[in-house]
């Protein structure tokens, strides 16, 4: 890849290029990522064009001097403009290049420098644009926590209230058992059973003798 840029002053000195009439010029002839003393040029070939490379005049508004800047031997597609001075309008040509000779200018692409203020005002409205888009994803984040953390609280609250309603009906019941049992039992047998006769048992099973006496 070879490269080379003139700086000339039209009128008074000129930069011999010979025209190849089989090339179209480029076209789509942009201008991207425009700072205070920078910008940088884009453009596309028209298909079947046998183009090795491509040229770049670039001149001040109302200003005699332009620079010629022609690289070979390359595919890009693109190219940087630099030492630019801020709130200046430039005016820009591309040219596709062959073994043959150059294409026809492209049609003029005209664009302005910012102020370099207004470059690192983009910057910090770049900034913080990124830094509220973290934001955002944070407390997008925060909220699932938050959400989380609610959920598993809850459990845990029914799970304890669940618990306590156990804990209180387990005395209830021993009541409830205790009061059966006292139901069933008896004088003589506390835990349960049949009421024995405190009369005395007769061997032959026979009943007392009753004696009568008249007076």
């Amino acid at each position: 890849m070879e490269r080379f840029f003139l700086l000339v002053l039209s009128g008074c000195l000129g930069v011999s290029r010979v025209t190849a009439d089989s090339l179209s010029p480029p076209v789509n002839v942009t201008i991207k990522e425009v700072k205070a003393n920078s910008a940088v040029v884009s453009w596309d070939i028209p298909e079947g064009d046998p183009v090795i490379g491509f040229a770049i005049t670039q001149q001040k508004k109302d200003v005699r001097m332009l620079r010629f800047i022609q690289e070979v031997n390359t595919t890009t597609r693109s190219c940087a403009l630099w030492d630019l001075e801020e709130e200046t309008d430039y005016i820009v040509h591309v040219q596709s290049v062959s073994m043959s000779g150059t294409s026809p200018l492209s049609e003029p692409l005209r664009f302005r420098t910012p102020k370099e203020a207004e470059t690192q005002a983009s910057k910090n409205e770049v900034t913080m644009e990124e830094v509220g888009q973290a934001t955002q994803l944070r407390a997008g984040e925060l909220i699932i926590i938050v959400v989380v953390l609610i959920m598993w609280a809850g459990v845990i609250a029914l799970f304890c209230r669940q618990y306590d309603i156990i804990k209180d009906n387990e005395p209830n019941n021993n009541k409830d058992k205790a009061k059966n049992s006292s139901e069933c039992s008896t004088p003589e047998h506390p835990t349960g059973g049949l009421l024995r006769s405190k009369f005395p048992k007769n061997n032959n099973n026979r009943l007392p003798s009753v004696n009568i006496i008249e007076v």
